[in-house]
């Protein structure tokens, strides 16, 4: 029997000056709308297993890239009861700044990566400033020392991590970005990460604007869909709507409760 895992998001960060035409390669050049865009990571848990797909940032990395940080994921993994000391597994979506960038809190973590991903942020693409924008050296240099510490695994374009937990090679956005499918008691749902910042992007089938390429970018919005049975199924990367429309862990502004019934209604843009 396929195991049910709790699913949570930690909104540890925030965009809070975004405007919406920032968030979409085509739009209104005079449409300075806000479009705030929140900072994510995800833990999966069960009664034997504890994992987390990506680690955040650090405050003085928010302070370096002007981002509004609320707290740290680890004091919120402690709300939850987990120690990110005891974390042995890390799904690493890919390896932008707000998503490997507090990998020191999680020290004796492996992390199970696409190889193209390594190869696209260590490789000729970096030469270019516009390209290793969004990447932090400091960051990446973390995650090449635990290469070499034996705790990086490269896993294949479909994956099962444990019983009920797969990640799914995409790209896209990066060339090794990578989505996670979970069991859990309300159905399998997906951690697009940043295949979809919005739930908008992957309704309309619009891109991102930072995007290594574009047509996989939108096919990835096609694969997520058939993954799933709606969109309630499929959790954006950076949306704000996910901490209204499920249900907050003990009234924790920024512990949102993925694995249970939805509470809300998905808004359009």
């Amino acid at each position: 029997m396929i195991p049910e895992y709790e699913v949570y998001a930690l909104r540890y960060a925030e965009h809070r000056d975004r405007s919406i035409k920032e968030n979409f390669i085509s739009h209104d050049e005079h449409d300075s709308s806000p479009m705030p865009l929140d900072f994510y990571c995800w833990l999966i848990k069960s009664e034997h297993s504890v994992l987390m797909v990506d680690t955040g940032f650090n405050r003085e990395l928010a302070k370096k890239r002007n981002r509004h940080y609320y707290t740290s994921p680890e004091i919120l993994l402690k709300k939850l009861g987990v120690n990110a000391e005891c974390i042995d597994k890390i799904i690493v979506t890919h390896m932008h700044y707000d998503h490997i960038g507090n990998l020191k809190a999680f020290p004796n973590a492996s992390l199970y990566m696409q190889e193209k991903e390594m190869h696209y942020c260590t490789g000729r693409n970096m030469l270019h400033r516009y390209v290793r924008a969004p990447y932090d050296p400091e960051n990446i240099a973390n995650a090449v020392y635990r290469l070499h510490e034996g705790k990086v695994r490269y896993v294949g374009k479909r994956e099962e991590i444990l019983p009920g937990i797969e990640t799914l090679h995409v790209g896209g956005h990066t060339d090794g970005l990578q989505i996670v499918t979970v069991n859990t008691a309300r159905g399998k749902i997906v951690l697009a990460s940043d295949a979809a910042h919005y739930w908008c992007h992957i309704d309309e089938s619009m891109p991102f604007p930072i995007v290594m390429n574009i047509p996989d970018m939108l096919s990835a919005h096609g694969t997520i869909k058939k993954l799933v049975s709606g969109m309630m199924n499929i959790i954006p990367g950076h949306d704000p709507q996910v901490r209204t429309v499920f249900p907050r862990f003990e009234n924790e502004e920024n512990i949102v409760q993925l694995h249970l019934a939805p509470i809300g209604e998905i808004h359009a843009r």
